[in-house]
């Protein structure tokens, strides 16, 4: 059999509606379903990523509950199967594939954000221990997170892209300050992180010292190679040790949109969906095809893009896919209100009763978005016209110059 059929059979035969999440993530995770693309030595099946989204194809058609899909997933546990020790893969990825801890991800800062090297959170040795202070920005869904992916400066006598170490950093614990960001959807997706005297174990390095951005640039491509390619959609619940989701049963959660309140989609494509919406209000005609096909074939074209994305086949691949993102957010936005015309214009609940529970508008305030999470525009085209092109950088100081001694903000 292929690899969707054995999964999608392995799910008939295992899944059971009134299982806890709990319970169904773990026996994803002993069957090595929760993140297959992972390394067999990393608690996966060394699958591609067109592979593991056939798996995942197959526990749709079984009507499952996804496994835990967040940035534990998406980055943590691929940057750990890379760069850890045997030791730190198996304390750091099982909890991961199980839902039972959860990650978010410390790199940006309120002066460091698309010049990431410039970050100034210092970690200072401490015996076993480093001590930990500075404040992240833009950290999403940091509320009630177990760990953070903390990239920090310590040795600052070290050139600018040097003496930066990985962190696998504790977020549960005294000094550490989260404060949501409220945004234009109404939603609290980023938020600002203060570490005050906080403490990282030195067996949390990931990675070699003061070798963190390599690690870092790891956990960038996986970001990337994930947020670059359409994937395919499973109802989600919410991992880590302070979900209350874990003990509900599985069998009881709904799909849910970028912006959107969890449950409000079927599992149709955009433009299908958009579609319906159209013919619902009775404004169907070419020019709205038009729109949607051209949605629709973007949106294919981006998903075959992400499943060649940790194939190495063309170089910069998770750039040009993110770039592509970006756009196809633009055009659900565009695509969106054509469908449902001034309709479009409603908020709130007026909005979630005109149609679609609301779908398009949560589209068109989020679509700003994708363009500046994972490194916006700019950064990418940057890194294209720099590393694949072989463009000039912008001029600087020298690459040797110790980072104690460059210009700050």
């Amino acid at each position: 059999m292929s690899i969707h059929e054995d999964a999608r059979k392995w799910a008939e035969e295992n899944w059971d509606p009134e299982m806890t999440v709990r319970e169904w993530w773990q026996c994803l995770a002993d069957a090595r379903y929760s993140l297959p693309s992972l390394p067999e030595a990393a608690f996966g099946r060394g699958y591609s990523r067109a592979e593991e989204q056939e798996v995942k194809r197959g526990l749709a058609d079984a009507g499952t509950l996804g496994p835990p899909s967040n940035i534990a997933t998406m980055m943590a546990a691929p940057t750990i199967a890379d760069h850890g020790t045997p030791e730190q893969i198996e304390r750091f990825v099982p909890p991961v594939l199980n839902g039972t801890e959860s990650w978010c991800q410390l790199f940006s800062e309120p002066g460091a954000g698309s010049d990431l090297a410039g970050l100034t959170t210092k970690a200072e040795r401490d015996g076993d221990e480093w001590t930990v202070n500075g404040q992240k920005v833009w950290t999403s869904l940091a509320v009630g997170t177990d760990f953070g992916m903390l990239l920090a400066r310590t040795d600052p006598d070290q050139p600018k892209h040097a003496g930066i170490t990985w962190f696998a950093f504790p977020m549960l614990q005294d000094g550490v300050e989260i404060r949501p960001l409220i945004e234009m959807t109404g939603n609290a997706m980023f938020n600002e992180v203060f570490m005050d005297d906080t403490r990282v174990p030195h067996d949390h390095v990931i990675g070699d010292l003061n070798n963190g951005w390599r690690v870092g640039n790891t956990t960038l491509m996986f970001e990337r190679g994930s947020l670059a390619g359409a994937v395919v959609e499973l109802p989600y619940a919410r991992a880590g040790s302070q979900s209350e989701d874990l003990d509900m049963p599985a069998g009881s959660f709904g799909l849910r949109t970028e912006g959107g309140p969890r449950g409000n989609v079927d599992a149709a494509p955009t433009a299908v969906r958009f579609g319906r919406y159209a013919r619902e209000l009775g404004m169907d005609d070419p020019a709205r095809r038009d729109a949607r096909t051209r949605l629709y074939v973007r949106e294919e074209v981006n998903r075959m893009l992400g499943m060649r994305a940790r194939s190495g086949v063309v170089p910069a691949i998770g750039n040009l896919g993110k770039l592509a993102m970006s756009e196809i957010a633009r055009m659900k936005r565009e695509a969106g209100n054509r469908s449902i015309g001034a309709v479009g214009m409603l908020s709130g609940d007026d909005a979630r009763a005109a149609i679609g529970n609301g779908e398009v508008q949560a589209t068109t305030v989020h679509s700003p978005a994708p363009s500046i999470y994972g490194g916006t525009d700019q950064v990418q085209r940057n890194i294209l016209g720099e590393r694949f092109l072989g463009l000039p950088k912008e001029p600087g100081p020298a690459k040797e110059t110790p980072f104690k001694d460059l210009s700050k903000n």
